[in-house]
């Protein structure tokens, strides 16, 4: 069994109010987007793939890859205009595994137990996505903010990365995705679903893999590294 891993690092990162993207800020000495190139490095995936803006590739690969000595990290590919672009341009540089967990870098404490529960899921069903049941009342409301819906909160998860799949499977998603430019698509498993109309299992994630999107996310990520 081959397994690859996609770390996402494209994104601008508007919402973080920073001349540096999030996933090159510093946390702990060390950019963001290097705590989880170490986790998938040690962990039982065979390669990296990692995703950067079109002008960020030469720059990631002298000073986050060869830097830190990822060996793991085959291929430094350009992502494109939007998330969803850049997973393609991943599963395009992919050597055709059996499995592939797309990450989003800016998730920095993903651990090896989450990666091998994805994987186990998706050899067995396809699929596994990383998730956490909500702490939260969550509510539906309309286009008026007046609230139309309350889900029962024991049967909300809040979906993390990684998220894996069978790579064919996947592929082939991502490939009609593309081709027939849908749009509205926040992460891979509504990709499967929307386009397939597969259905994804969810495994248990972390509520300590958070994604980093705000300034105050980063001031959480450095109380986590503190504990770890």
């Amino acid at each position: 069994m081959k397994a690859a891993a996609i770390v996402l690092a494209a994104g601008r990162g508007s919402r973080m109010n920073s001349g540096i993207q999030k996933q090159f800020m510093e946390l702990g000495g060390c950019p963001l987007i290097y705590y989880a190139l170490q986790v998938f490095e040690h962990s039982s995936v065979d390669e990296v793939i990692l995703v950067t803006g079109k002008n960020e590739t030469d720059w990631c690969r002298r000073e986050i890859v060869d830097k830190y000595g990822f060996c793991k990290v085959r291929s430094v590919v350009p992502g494109g205009s939007e998330r969803y672009l850049s997973v393609y341009e991943g599963l395009r540089a992919a050597q055709e595994p059996d499995i592939v967990l797309i990450h989003d870098g800016a998730r920095p404490f993903v651990t090896d137990e989450i990666i091998n529960r994805t994987i186990r899921s998706a050899l067995e069903s396809g699929s596994g996505i990383a998730a956490v049941p909500a702490k939260d009342t969550v509510r539906i409301v309309d286009e008026t903010g007046t609230a139309v819906l309350t889900p029962p909160r024991d049967r909300v998860w809040m979906m993390q990365t990684p998220q894996a799949f069978r790579y064919p499977l996947i592929y082939r998603a991502y490939q009609e995705l593309v081709s027939r430019n849908i749009q509205n698509v926040t992460d891979d498993a509504m990709v499967l679903e929307t386009v397939l109309n597969q259905e994804v299992k969810i495994v248990e994630g972390s509520y300590s893999n958070i994604k980093v999107t705000t300034p105050e996310d980063m001031e959480t990520a450095r109380a986590f590294l503190k504990r770890v």
